[in-house]
This record gives structure tokens, C-alpha cells and sequence, in this order.
């Protein structure tokens, strides 16, 4: 029998639309206890966490949760992200992997922390997945693929083999990157855009 003590004690960062998300992963996991939420802007809906305070309030709040997580989407800002996971790091706390129970990952492949896998998404051989980034719902990664730090890559979204897409990036839902084809550095692909050739970094193709 598993108790509720037993669970690792997690804080929430972001209350916007991709906590939804994340909770629906992060609940159905059973292994965390939610402590509350941390955000700045009011919440529509408390989703039934309490929020605990602002960004500021982090230096105290390590002191009751070992583990945060990052749940808040990366569209508009490449660089929000990265600048909470640095925050998160330096108070020590910890930063888990989620993976839904309903997505597939390789074995042979290496996801790094505070990286979250959301439903039906494929990771396959030999694909390594850096900190702090989100695989979105039925995205599939190919065999040797590479993904940097802080990146998004959004819902069905495809990424064939060998495919390398460099730190802060955001690839949009139902985007494809050809086969071998590198992203330079934050970088943005918007919504159903077939990639076929290199990209630069800092690049916008909608």
C-alpha cells in the first residue's frame, strides 16, 4: 500500500492555461503532493491548490517542498522559462522528469530534469531531450533526435531522425522538421510549417 506521506512534495509555478495541462499529467502519476501553486496573476480557476505566494516567495517556500516544477507555456516569451528553471536551481530545488503513463519513451533514450512528456507522444531510440523542456500532447521525436534546453515542442508536432533543435526554441502544433535538418537557437516555427533545410538561430517561420 502506498501512503499520501509517502508522495515527494512538489510547488507549481504558473497558473495559466498550460497548468491544466500539466496537472492532468502530474496528478494521474499519483507521485507527488501538490503543495500549491506559485504566480503572480490572479487565478480564474484554483483548480482546488492554493496559491502560495509569488516568484519572490521561492527562497521561503523551498523551505516546505524539495521539488518545483515549471508550468507555464512558452509562446510569446522563448526566455520566461529559462529564467525560472535558474531561479529554481539556485534555491536547490528539485526539478523531476514527467512522463504520462500514456506516452511511449525509449528506454534507450535520456530525458533530463524538469522536462514533462504530456499524452501520446512517441519518444524513440536514441533521442536526448535536455532540462527544462515540454514534449506536448501526440508530439513525436524520432530516433537520434537532439533537443536543447527550454524548448517547446507542441502538440503533434513531428520530428524526424537525427534532428537537432538547439536551446529556447518553440516548434508549433503540427509543425514536421525533415529528417537530419538543424534549429538554431531560439528559434520559432509556427503551426503546421514543413521544415526541409537548416535554420539559423533566432529564426521565424510561420
Amino acid at each position: 500500500k502506498k501512503f499520501f506521506m509517502n508522495k515527494k512534495k512538489i510547488i507549481l509555478i504558473g497558473a495559466g492555461g498550460h497548468l491544466n495541462s500539466c496537472l492532468e499529467i502530474i496528478e494521474n502519476s499519483k507521485k507527488f503532493n501538490i503543495v500549491g501553486l506559485v504566480s503572480k496573476s490572479k487565478i480564474l480557476n484554483s483548480y482546488n491548490y492554493k496559491v502560495l505566494g509569488e516568484d519572490k516567495d521561492l527562497p521561503n517556500l523551498r523551505k516546505i517542498a524539495d521539488s518545483a516544477f515549471i508550468c507555464v507555456g512558452q509562446i510569446t516569451n522563448l526566455n520566461k522559462r529559462e529564467k525560472i528553471y535558474k531561479k529554481l536551481k539556485l534555491l536547490n530545488f528539485k526539478l523531476p522528469v514527467i512522463i504520462s503513463k500514456n506516452s511511449y519513451v525509449s528506454k534507450k533514450s535520456k530525458i533530463c530534469e524538469g522536462t514533462i512528456i504530456m499524452n501520446s507522444c512517441s519518444i524513440n531510440r536514441n533521442v536526448e531531450i535536455l532540462e527544462n523542456n515540454i514534449i506536448n500532447t501526440n508530439a513525436i521525436i524520432e530516433h537520434d533526435a537532439y533537443i536543447g534546453k527550454h524548448t517547446h515542442v507542441s502538440t503533434g508536432a513531428i520530428v524526424n531522425g537525427d534532428v537537432t533543435i538547439e536551446n529556447n526554441c518553440f516548434i508549433g502544433s503540427g509543425a514536421i522538421i525533415r529528417e537530419g535538418v538543424k534549429i538554431g537557437k531560439n528559434s520559432i516555427i509556427g503551426a503546421g510549417v514543413v521544415i526541409k533545410k537548416d535554420l539559423k538561430s533566432n529564426s521565424v517561420v510561420k
